[in-house]
């Protein structure tokens, strides 16, 4: 039986075409787009709807066709195309394959993948070889992989196959800026080389992996994992073992994989990670001691202690030996006289220890702009504030509640902070949640969210960093009940790969006596705190207490805290509504927001100059409009600040 004469060559083949056609084979932006398919975008031609998709495909594919040709003109007769392909993948992946039916499921899959034309029926191809391909399917995936329509189906393949193939898939259909080119096309070429020039191809990815930009901006938690894979880390380093340069690159890679701020899942999906941790720790000694090497190496060891590294598969007591040894080399002498706030400054152009710490001089004779320097000092005071916390008898406990305050590395300006709720030692949210950090102490304790009470109070701990409208949160009722509090009645999202609701969550118990204790102490602790993030919470303390202050200008308060990226000014927000002080709003509100540079005095001075202000000036006369919409901005006689 030949196929429909209407329908276009093997998808397979367009792919190598186009990957011929390319220069150096690889995909210009986020991936090869296929020609138009004449069979799958005939004008005016009715479509099955997502939900009727849902229902068709899997009796399209129960039993499944005896070969490619009938499984083609199944698809035709239903009307399913490439939009319905996420129906396709749950249908494959639900269809029961008991071991008689895998050698005839994988024989479909591989002549669908080579001959296959239409997206939906290689979709198809490429979900049955997630679940009964073989190695040697690997290169026809890889190169389907390359196609942006087809290259999810093909990731869940390459990712049960081979890791590195899917991550360099990955990374090529979705590094989208121009400074990851460079590294993604030595790992493209290292991954489909020959043996023979395994060593060059090292060398390049060794090169690269070590000259890229890795800051925030460009490398979050999934695409450094992805970065590990393909570059095979633990043989990288196995193949470098006095390597300081590549070793420090290898940590910071583990930094940016469990960073909690993106997506704490990644660092659980990543199989790697023990052994990586592992080396990276074994090897510190060789590190020369810098800001740059002391932040990485204690945000891992915040991870180890507090984080998403619990919860990796350790062998007994192997997590806490790292830590110790972890907390031995940050406590010697070259590494903690890198923080020393009373360095000097040699007008002659700085002093090293002065360079280190960013206490240098400032001006056109050093040659060090202020920016830098702010950020140097930024991170000289978390590592001061920080430095012990991961390495503390109670931080590393293992029984009952804890609650760490966790701010991390502020490099860049954008230091996350979080309240880790932990439990016998190990973290809550990372373990329930895999899509976004916990929350805040100024969402989670400032406003006693956290305190029981006989009344039942739904709280939620963490969201999804894509908001929780997106990939949803985490929520728990917290209640009082005789001498224990209770965690109950968990709400979250499935995990990713699953069908369904999620698994439900069995209650916690904590004797109440303990949990009121720990919930104080983490009320009171402010070591964690910077001098403008503590001026804000007394400003919020300040407000809360006092509300009038905003209310005499027909004013409420908002967010009160410092800017994400520029954590030494606090950003005071507020709610006007003309006609609240007398108790008649009218009309949408508009939002403000007043930005408060830290100026050096102590925080309570400086919050209770900023409280003064607040009651003598009406606060819209030195605020920015930050919300609402422009209409009711001109409407009160505001500038709109949004305009481009």
């Amino acid at each position: 039986m030949s196929p429909p004469d209407d329908l276009p060559p093997a998808l397979y083949e367009q792919a190598l075409s186009l990957r011929r056609q390319s220069p150096e084979g690889l995909p210009p932006g986020r991936g090869f787009d296929l020609p138009g398919s004449p069979a799958e975008a005939r004008a005016g031609e009715p479509t099955l709807s997502h939900k009727e998709a849902a229902v068709v495909v899997p009796g399209a594919l129960d039993p499944l066709p005896a070969d490619a040709v009938a499984l083609h003109r199944r698809f035709a007769e239903l009307g399913v195309r490439a939009c319905h392909r996420r129906a396709v993948l749950y249908a494959v992946a639900a269809l029961p394959l008991p071991a008689e039916h895998r050698p005839a499921a994988r024989s479909l899959a591989r002549q669908l993948t080579r001959t296959g034309t239409t997206v939906p029926a290689v979709t198809v191809g490429l979900a049955l070889l997630a679940r009964v391909g073989e190695p040697e399917d690997v290169p026809h995936v890889f190169v389907l992989g390359l196609v942006r329509s087809l290259t999810g189906a093909a990731l869940r393949a390459l990712d049960v196959l081979d890791r590195r193939a899917g991550a360099v898939v990955s990374l090529l259909s979705s590094a989208g800026r121009h400074e990851l080119r460079p590294l993604v096309r030595a790992l493209a070429t290292a991954s489909v080389s020959a043996s023979a020039s395994v060593e060059a191809d090292d060398a390049a990815v060794r090169r690269e992996l070590t000259a890229f930009p890795a800051g925030p901006r460009f490398l979050d938690a999934g695409t450094a994992r992805r970065v590990a894979e393909a570059a095979r880390l633990p043989d990288l380093l196995a193949a470098h073992p006095a390597d300081p340069e590549l070793l420090a690159r290898a940590g910071l890679l583990l930094v940016r994989i469990a960073c909690e701020g993106d997506a704490p899942g990644e660092l659980l999906g990543y199989r790697d990670a023990p052994g990586v941790y592992e080396t990276v720790v074994g090897r510190a000694g060789l590190l020369t001691p810098s800001l740059e090497h002391h932040a990485m190496l204690l945000s891992l060891a915040l991870s180890l202690s507090s984080g998403t590294g619990v919860l990796l598969d350790w062998p007994p007591g192997r997590r806490e030996s790292l830590l110790a040894a972890l907390g031995r080399l940050l406590a010697r002498p070259a590494w903690t006289s890198l923080t020393d706030p009373d360095g000097t400054c040699d007008p002659a152009g700085g002093s090293p220890d002065a360079a280190r710490t960013g206490a240098a001089c400032v001006g056109p004779d050093t040659g060090v702009d202020p920016d830098t320097a702010a950020a140097w000092r930024r991170r000289a005071g978390w590592i001061r504030r920080t430095g012990r916390r991961p390495f503390t008898g109670a931080a590393t406990a293992g029984g009952g509640l804890r609650i760490e305050i966790v701010a991390g590395d502020p490099e860049g300006g954008r230091a996350s902070l979080e309240t880790r709720v932990l439990v016998d030692g190990r973290p809550l949210v990372p373990a329930l949640f895999p899509f976004g950090p916990a929350h805040g102490p100024e969402i989670l304790l400032d406003e006693g969210l956290l305190r029981a009470d006989t009344e039942p109070r739904r709280v939620r701990l963490a969201e999804a960093w894509c908001t929780e409208g997106c990939c949803g949160a985490l929520h728990v009722t917290v209640r009082r009940d005789g001498d224990e509090v209770v965690w109950e009645d968990w709400r979250r999202p499935a995990l990713p790969g699953s069908r369904g609701p999620a698994r439900a969550v069995p209650a916690l118990r904590f004797d109440a006596a303990a949990y009121d204790a720990e919930v104080t102490r983490a009320e009171t602790d402010g070591d964690w705190s910077w001098r403008a993030r503590r001026t804000a919470r007394l400003v919020k303390a300040g407000l809360t207490a006092r509300p009038e202050l905003l209310t005499r200008w027909d004013a409420r308060r908002g967010w009160i805290g410092t800017g994400f990226d520029d954590p030494d000014t606090v950003k005071v927000n507020f709610w006007y509504q003309p006609g609240l002080a007398a108790g008649h709003p009218e009309g949408d509100p508009l939002v403000f927001q007043w930005a408060v540079p830290d100026d050096g005095a102590p925080p309570r001075e400086q919050a209770a100059a900023a409280l003064r202000r607040l009651a003598e000036e009406d606060p819209k006369h030195y605020s920015r409009v930050s919300g609402g919409t422009r209409e009711r901005a001109e409407e009160l006689g505001f500038a709109w600040p949004f305009d481009s």
